[in-house]
């Protein structure tokens, strides 16, 4: 698994109907066992469960997971500020979703990369 603090490379979500908590685990980078944590904190995730409790996640479930994920590891919330950022309608969250060629990174990533970039080249000088 890739290092969790790292959102700017995951693969994009096939198109498909259902996807099992494995597929979910490997779309995300999220190990399954946080996955099934999630479920128990946050409302809006509630997979399909069908023969033996076996969970069926839907695309819109797949792209939250990612949009959790973005807010816990990237972004630094705790899971009831997560949960909270969620719930409000305020500041709609755009979801770390990769395309084929092109992932999508936050702004504020960008601009922290930058900043790091221009004291490294400071430092440099010195």
């Amino acid at each position: 698994m890739l290092d969790p603090a790292d959102n700017s490379i995951l693969p994009a979500i096939p198109a498909k109907r259902y996807f099992t908590i494995g597929e979910v685990s490997e779309l995300c980078q999220v190990k399954p066992h946080v996955l099934r944590y999630w479920e128990q904190e946050f409302s809006q995730l509630n997979p399909v469960k069908r023969r033996g409790n076996r969970r069926y996640y839907q695309r819109h479930e797949v792209e939250l997971i990612r949009t959790i994920r973005q807010l816990l590891y990237l972004e630094g919330f705790t899971i009831s500020g997560a949960r909270q950022k969620l719930e409000s309608d305020d500041d709609p969250i755009e979801p770390v979703v990769e395309t084929a060629n092109k992932p999508k990174v936050s702004k504020e990533l960008i601009g922290g990369l930058i900043n790091e970039l221009e004291e490294l080249t400071v430092m440099l000088r010195d």
